[in-house]
């Protein structure tokens, strides 16, 4: 699913995804705000972390 994000090389937003790939342009971008998809990976990490605790409770 792609993202409405800045793209340095444009100077504009653009629906990128995850890969880099502009929708827009059709062509992949290489500097690019992905910091969108990291937040986003970050907090799929930070939940998958409490859902598969195997620690015991003592």
């Amino acid at each position: 699913m792609a993202k409405y994000v800045f793209d340095y090389e444009t100077g504009e937003y653009e629906y990128i995804e995850r890969d880099g790939f502009s929708i827009d342009r059709g062509e992949y971008t290489y500097n690019w705000d992905d910091s969108e998809y990291r937040r986003e990976e970050r907090e799929e990490n930070r939940l998958g972390m409490y859902l598969f605790n195997d620690e015991e409770d003592a």
